[in-house]
């Protein structure tokens, strides 16, 4: 669809006031059913947790180790994607949970929450698909954008994705070291810090899977071994695919720094909008992605209890189209199909939209800063 050009100044702040609203709706009336969902949550992983690592255990016999994966699977997934993240972002402060604080939350993942907290609640959802701001862009490690530079080493790209995918927890632990900062503004004293601090968290996760529970196992080490493995690469794979499909659909649009200079509430509700991207499914696919199959919502209000995101869709998706703007949502399988081809596309150069090879100082600059 494009960059929106048909609104004006009032239109993206009358915009942004609906946006408010809906926030402040939602906002003033959290309360208990709010905290039972979270503690009905909270009790499925930790039941999850318990029996896939004792039915692991009897791994020997393949339908207890296939039921131990699936469950310690789910497990992973519930803690990182509708916990963890969601906790992180301050969604559950309100409740004066000490399990539930933002502050003091710890996950299961080799990254650090303090180092995840600054790149991505910080970093990521202040400058959402800003060239060379959002480092989320790709990871540092892909081409996702017209407006990055292209070199020769983003031809192998495809690759470089399926392995990030295959160990996506240990590329969001390096992320935040910014290794192209070393040197320049970025010391390395500082890097020191974060990588003790990102072993420290390393040698916890690692022990805990592949040392401790394995010798709680005894004989059958070697099963709860792989179980674990196999959980934290069904864990991988699944947050790439739901995250990249939020971030990185066909239909996203990027930004460069100038158009978001001086950026007012309404322009940043609109740029969210049009850098986030919905998936289409069930209740309990929604509450497997953590709620980020609608990023749309999530990136407008991070720090809303994110069961409320399906409350609110609709209500979102109507004043979008009242406005003229693209309410990007999909099924996975067109989401992550978009995904995949802007990945082969930005692996070569000069690659746009269409399959038109041109170059990019031919293609007309964005005016999307002169109609906000």
């Amino acid at each position: 669809m494009g960059k929106p050009t048909h609104l004006s100044e009032a239109d993206i702040a009358e915009f942004g006031r609906e946006l408010d609203a809906v926030r402040d709706e939602v906002m003033n009336d959290v309360g208990e059913r709010d905290a039972r969902y979270i503690h009905n949550i909270l009790a499925t992983q930790r039941y999850s947790e318990v029996v896939g690592r004792a039915m692991l255990m009897a791994g020997f016999l393949p339908p207890a180790w296939l039921s131990g994966v699936g469950l310690l699977s789910l497990s992973k997934i519930l803690e990182n994607m509708e916990i963890g993240h969601n906790v992180m972002h301050g969604q559950w402060d309100w409740m004066n949970d000490p399990a539930l604080d933002s502050g003091t939350y710890e996950w299961d993942n080799t990254c650090p929450s303090d180092q995840w907290k600054h790149s991505h609640n910080y970093v990521h959802h202040t400058f959402t698909n800003i060239v060379d701001l959002d480092r989320d862009l790709g990871y540092s490690v892909l081409r996702m954008s017209e407006d990055q530079a292209w070199e020769p080493r983003f031809l192998v790209q495809p690759g470089i994705a399926l392995t990030l995918a295959a160990f996506f927890q240990w590329g969001v632990a390096l992320h935040d070291l910014e290794w192209e900062r070393i040197g320049k503004d970025k010391s390395w004293s500082e890097v020191g810090t974060q990588a003790r601090g990102i072993w420290g968290k390393v040698r916890n996760q690692l022990f805990k899977d592949y040392v401790a529970f394995p010798l709680l196992a005894g004989p059958m080490a070697p099963f709860v071994i792989s179980g674990n493995f196999a959980a934290n690469f069904n864990r991988n794979i699944w947050s790439f695919m739901i995250i990249f499909c939020g971030h990185f659909t066909d239909e996203v649009e990027m930004f460069d720094v100038e158009e978001t200079r001086d950026e007012a509430r309404g322009q940043w509700y609109l740029r969210q909008l049009l850098g986030s991207s919905n998936l289409d499914g069930s209740v309990p696919f929604h509450i497997l992605s953590g709620h980020l199959s609608y990023q749309i919502e999530h990136h407008l209000f991070p720090d809303m209890p994110s069961h409320r995101y399906r409350e609110i869709a609709p209500r979102v998706q109507a004043i979008c189209e009242r406005y003229g703007l693209n309410y990007n949502t999909g099924p996975l399988s067109k989401q992550f199909g978009g995904v995949v081809k802007r990945i082969l596309r930005m692996s070569l150069p000069h690659r746009r939209k269409g399959n038109t090879l041109a170059d990019e100082s031919s293609v007309d600059a964005p005016v999307y800063a002169e109609a906000a």
